[in-house]
């Protein structure tokens, strides 16, 4: 070996770029991360960060991949062995491992490849024996029958619950594997109604509401699945008298018995809303089943009013809200012309007038319900989804909210002459409902921001307090309580007081990311994902308990 060899084979390894890297990479992390803790920033975007962290990290990786490979100085055998080495647990990891969604904050999620879930299915005699028993009383009288409860505003009556949860844990009455989807349960008596994916056809699936056993399930063709979307219908049924509506991700609206989920009429929205025309293709060359706007699949939750089935659409040229007959499902109106988000239609009554508003793709809109006319619209046309429902505050002012940065608008509304006009009173980014939906109580707004649990006041939006990393989750209000179904799974009960968090107690309801939302009718609540569902009786507080309430 000649000295030159010598000397190139004894050279130590050139560690400082490698440390420099590192540095560079902690602290680009550290700075992020020290953003998102901040939180209340003004217009800070949860999701942003995490991919400026994933990216950084990515980088960061590559580069010390490169650096150990090409100038790091180890000897061959080393740096084979670190390539090696990182092909061996790459192949391993997604040998094992298969990707299934993003959080809600746009962070991957990874699942077992070879896990599997057996749904429960009907028995034709089983499902003929409880629809021939005679309902038991306490039975009867529950109901939670549309979309965040009887006014759609998240906001539930009935009993005062326990706040002690250790003591006097809920009970659990079933949990079981459900078919992927983002929809909520309708309850009405012993049936509770949800939506779900079961292999290519999604489903409308009717369970008992203490045994968890299937009662009846009506399927339509249709399989709705993205990756940062996720899989399956994502709309919950609404219930009214002796019939269900529901509307599937591809557009498909069903009205069906009550009973037994007999099909009674069905309509396609990608037809009615004159969608084919205008959508991109798939590779089979079919019409996707979304407009510009429906990068998620068809959300809005049908809303039963006056008999009539509304439902957003978000077609063209005066094809964005539809109206049908509750009795045969033929179209009544359509008109406006926004694209659909994936926010709800909710009534709204002001100057003694009931109007339908609706918050689409370009703003919040009112509608007749008569014949569907365009009343009057605020626009706020972001890039950014649009899905939590407009919340009523007065017959003069709404608030509509939106996540990724955005923030909410306190909205005024002026009747002039039979001529409504509308102005924002305010704009803070102290409150952003990416998906979930908002509570007012008390003369304040409560809900997650951005995933952070808050509380702003009503008169200028300014901040009260932010405390509780719940995640993208779901709220309800009973009397003076709030329940928050966290994305964890967790549930917490929370005190609805404005002028500190205080969280009362919590309980594990669910494993994995749970974005759907709760339904809660008297003691019974029933919780699910896009892979199990479960129904607790929570415990009424003692002196209701007392006193036979």
């Amino acid at each position: 070996m000649t000295d030159s060899e010598h000397k190139l084979f004894n050279k130590k390894p050139r560690w400082w770029p490698a440390i420099v890297i590192c540095a560079v990479l902690l602290v680009v992390i550290f700075f992020t991360d020290q953003d998102f803790n901040l939180g209340s920033s003004e217009g800070d975007n949860h999701q942003k960060q995490v991919f400026k962290t994933i990216g950084t990290t990515v980088i960061g990786s590559f580069l010390l991949l490169l650096w150990a490979l090409f100038f790091s100085r180890f000897r061959g055998i080393t740096r084979l062995k670190i390539l090696g080495s990182l092909t061996l647990m790459v192949s391993i990891f997604f040998t094992c491992f298969r990707f299934s969604q993003f959080s809600g904050n746009m962070v991957p999620i990874f699942e077992w490849r070879w896990s599997q879930r057996e749904l429960p299915i009907a028995k034709k005699q089983q499902t003929e024996n409880f629809n021939e028993k005679p309902k038991s009383d306490y039975l009867s009288k529950l109901s939670f029958a549309q979309f965040l409860g009887p006014n759609r505003d998240c906001k539930t009556p009935g009993s005062e619950l326990s706040t002690d949860w250790v003591k006097n844990p809920p009970k659990q009455l079933w949990r079981q594997p459900i078919g992927a989807a983002w929809s909520g349960f309708s309850i009405s008596g012993h049936r509770a109604i949800t939506q779900e994916q079961r292999e290519k056809n999604e489903s409308v699936t009717c369970y008992h509401i203490e045994t968890g056993e299937v009662l009846w399930i009506t399927e339509n063709p249709g399989h709705y699945n993205t990756s940062i979307a996720g899989e399956g219908p994502r709309a919950t049924p609404t219930i009214d008298n002796n019939k269900v509506f529901a509307l599937g991700a591809e557009g498909t609206l069903s009205c069906l018995e009550l009973a037994n989920g007999k099909i009674i009429w069905q309509r396609n929205l990608v037809s009615d809303a004159e969608l084919d025309s205008n959508e991109p293709k798939d590779q089979t060359g079919a019409s996707k089943p979304r407009n510009k706007s429906k990068e998620w699949g068809f959300s809005s939750s049908p809303l039963v009013t006056d008999n009539k089935v509304i439902i957003s659409a978000g077609g063209e040229n005066g094809k964005s809200l539809i109206a049908y007959n509750i009795i045969s499902g033929e179209p009544i109106w359509k008109a406006g012309s926004s694209p659909a988000g994936y926010s709800s239609a909710i009534t709204f009554v002001t100057n003694n007038e009931q109007q339908i508003l609706i918050f689409n793709h370009d703003g919040l809109s009112a509608h007749s319900p008569e014949d569907g006319k365009v009343l009057w619209t605020f626009p706020w046309a972001t890039s950014t989804p649009h899905v939590a429902v407009p919340l009523i505050i007065s017959e003069k002012k709404l608030l509509v909210s939106l996540g990724y940065g955005n923030g909410s608008k306190l909205i005024e509304l002026s009747n002039q002459n039979g001529t409504y006009t509308t102005k924002a009173l305010w704009h803070s980014r102290r409150m952003k409902a990416k998906f979930t939906n908002l509570i007012f109580h008390n003369n304040h707004i409560f809900g997650l921001d951005d995933g952070i649990f808050s509380c702003i006041d009503i008169e200028k939006g300014r901040p009260k307090w932010k405390d509780g990393r719940y995640g993208h989750g779901q709220i309800l209000l009973r009397n003076n309580h709030i329940l928050v179904m966290a994305e964890n799974g967790e549930l917490i009960m929370l005190d609805a007081n404005p002028e500190k968090h205080t969280e009362l107690t919590r309980f594990s309801a669910l494993d994995g990311k749970t974005w759907n939302p709760p339904s809660l009718a008297d003691e019974y609540l029933l919780v699910r994902n896009h892979r199990e569902a479960a129904c607790y009786k929570l415990p009424l507080k003692p002196s209701q308990i007392a006193t036979g309430q």
